[in-house]
């Protein structure tokens, strides 16, 4: 299984120079995942970091392009021997980003883009103080809860636990270089592409 490519033995430090980390969250429903997605189309030079999970594929989702859908025993060795920049776990599942595919391409001078969780957002800003964080934020808490109804794709208790987790990150929204509010996506995806590409 190729989750994690070993192509050198770059270190955090050493990859600060040359290329940029982007990091990208927000809370679950307010559209990181279209934002991204739109993103890339726009700018194929992006080297997307695809993340590891121990959650189930949704409908369409291919392993490898949206994620790395992996046991959560295989998680866990992996954690275990540090290949992970940062990790989180999240509804229940594990989220992580693989150390050395990351650190490779900003070897090579890359702009290495992360849609990543708060917990490892912040993770991130310790180990890369110089990374780009960028919060996408709904335009209401309501509207926030109606995507996420709309998506149909989880529980009850998910939901809610989706929900009060997002009131906290909200709250660190602060935290982030740029706060950007997707109440449009045309709208948003300007204001991300002004950022990156100023």
């Amino acid at each position: 299984m190729p989750v994690l490519p070993i192509q050198s033995s770059a270190t955090t430090e050493e990859c600060l120079h040359l290329g940029r980390l982007i990091v990208l969250t927000g809370p679950s429903g307010v559209g990181k995942g279209t934002l991204m997605r739109s993103l890339l189309q726009g700018h194929p030079e992006l080297y997307y970091s695809v993340s590891v999970t121990t959650r189930s594929p949704r409908p369409g989702e291919i392993d490898g392009k949206n994620y790395y859908f992996i046991s959560r025993s295989k998680f866990e060795q992996l954690l275990a021997e540090a290949e992970f920049l940062e990790w989180a776990e999240f509804a229940g599942n594990y989220y992580g980003t693989p150390r050395e595919a990351v650190l490779n391409q900003i070897n090579s001078g890359k702009l290495v883009v992360l849609e990543i969780e708060l917990e490892g957002a912040r993770q991130i800003r310790a180990s890369f103080p110089s990374a780009l964080s960028v919060f996408i934020l709904p335009p209401s808490f309501d509207e926030l809860e109606k995507r996420i109804r709309d998506r149909g794709q989880d529980s009850e208790e998910a939901i809610a636990r989706r929900l009060l987790r997002a009131q906290e990150e909200i709250q660190a929204a602060d935290e982030f270089d740029i706060q950007i509010v997707n109440d449009d996506l045309e709208t948003a995806l300007n204001d991300i592409e002004t950022v990156l590409f100023k």
